[in-house]
């Protein structure tokens, strides 16, 4: 089927909204229309439609009501990806850190297959041409010292200085592909398998992308779902805690916090937030009706 709908001027769209039952002053509706795309506000205003397929809203469904979850999911994004950048420089150092001390060569990662044994060769070698591409664009001061003075001689930095240009994503394919010895020091670390947190890494650097791209995050089903400690009593006791929504991401984040910056504000920052959005329906975010009793959320 060919697309066919024109481009809708601001004040259409405010229009086209107050026709199908949005309640709101139009003036303002605009205003917020300019500055916020349209379809990037209609994911908030999905679960007040009539019904599934229904571009008409139930009544009483206010822009005011909308815009107010488009608020709180942006100062959750926040709240997250404050959280995600702290687990992430953990496992950077974590990584760098046991790589560098396995046999006290700071290059065997790049030179010796066999301390990357999760990795298939064409993966392994995907792995080095990414890393080799983000070493030479990286505008870190060290890489460009590290370039400058021994590039004659290394196409790649010493681990500890490697680990500080990949991706999200290349730590992730690090950690996966190191030697089950490695994983387990660095999820020991964390208190669980290395199981659960390669899954828990996963799930974070989908979450980081959807942080990074301003996606809808407060009520979105998790596509990459993590586990859950099963042997772990904290996880299940008095509060399950499941894996398809992002309560069981912020669970994650509290656990890691717990552990690498325990001084941390941040739990006390995500129950303000919750405290200033109290209309927002927990439920859909997947917190069980008793969740501060969970003893991963428990205040000391």
């Amino acid at each position: 089927m060919k697309y066919t709908k024109p481009p809708l001027t601001f004040e259409k769209q405010a229009d086209l909204l107050l026709e199908r039952g949005m309640e709101g002053d139009r003036r303002q509706i605009i205003e917020r229309l300019s500055v916020v795309n349209y379809y990037r506000l209609s994911g908030y205003w999905h679960p007040f439609r009539k019904s599934s397929g229904c571009d008409t809203f139930r009544p009483g469904t206010r822009f005011e009501d909308i815009w107010r979850r488009y608020t709180f999911d942006r100062r959750l994004r926040l709240i997250v990806m404050d959280a995600v950048e702290r687990i992430e420089v953990a496992v950077r150092t974590q990584l760098a850190y046991h790589h560098s001390h396995f046999d006290g060569d700071p290059f065997s990662f790049v030179e010796n297959p066999s301390r990357l044994p999760g990795l298939t060769s064409e993966d392994r070698a995907r792995f080095l041409e990414e890393l080799k591409r983000d070493a030479k664009n990286s505008k870190e001061t060290f890489a460009e010292h590290f370039r400058k003075k021994y590039g004659d001689c290394h196409s790649y930095m010493p681990v500890w200085m490697s680990c500080e240009v990949m991706t999200f994503g290349g730590i992730l394919t690090f950690y996966r592909g190191s030697s089950v010895d490695i994983q387990k020091k660095i999820s020991h670390f964390f208190s669980v398998t290395e199981e659960v947190f390669s899954s828990w890494l996963m799930t974070l650097n989908v979450i980081r992308n959807i942080c990074a791209h301003h996606g809808r995050l407060w009520n979105r089903e998790l596509g990459v779902k993590p586990k859950i400690p099963r042997k772990d009593p904290r996880w299940h006791r008095p509060v399950e805690v499941t894996n398809h929504r992002i309560f069981s991401v912020l669970s994650i984040c509290k656990f890691c916090l717990d552990k690498i910056a325990p001084q941390s504000q941040w739990p006390i920052r995500l129950r303000q937030l919750l405290s200033d959005y109290p209309e927002i329906p927990l439920g859909s975010m997947g917190f069980p009706t008793e969740w501060q009793n969970s003893p991963i959320w428990k205040e000391p």
